[in-house]
């Protein structure tokens, strides 16, 4: 079994609690070299009327404040969705080491689907990506969170 497997089980309640608050599914964990959270969020753009209040911009940011240092050398992001551009960019910037996410997102992911910021050569940091971690999981509750939104 996928060492990944845990955490990404955890950033899934994660995005069920942001369901709960009419929130698109979202969560993301940040855990340190030994495994440890470092910090979890999930999606708040409609509680803190915030556009960039995505999880995986706001587990970044708690991470900083808990280490008291931007630089996320050696940690990992665990996020349910594929990362956008903008999450994207705060994960290079970050120095995080790794990212690893569920769901492909075909239409706005910049990991790999729509574009692949993360791994753009002309950028000064690229971490490990592992993709497709319960894919399923996170693609159904993001599923069953849109049939409920129409």
């Amino acid at each position: 079994m996928s060492p990944w497997v845990e955490p990404m089980r955890a950033a899934l309640e994660l995005a069920r609690v942001a369901a709960t608050y009419d929130e698109i599914p979202v969560g993301a964990l940040v855990l340190s070299p030994d495994g440890e959270v470092v910090a979890q969020a999930h999606n708040r753009r409609e509680l803190d009327a915030d556009p960039t209040a995505h999880a995986e911009v706001l587990a970044l940011r708690q991470a900083g404040e808990a280490l008291g240092e931007w630089r996320l050398a050696d940690h990992t992001l665990v996020v349910t969705l594929e990362p956008c551009t903008m999450c994207a960019g705060a994960i290079v910037l970050s120095r995080i080491s790794r990212v690893v996410f569920g769901a492909f997102d075909e239409k706005a992911g910049a990991v790999g689907s729509l574009w692949d910021v993360v791994r753009d050569r002309r950028l000064n940091h690229r971490p490990e990506v592992v993709s497709g971690v319960l894919a399923t999981e996170s693609s159904r509750l993001l599923t069953d969170y849109f049939a409920t939104q129409r």
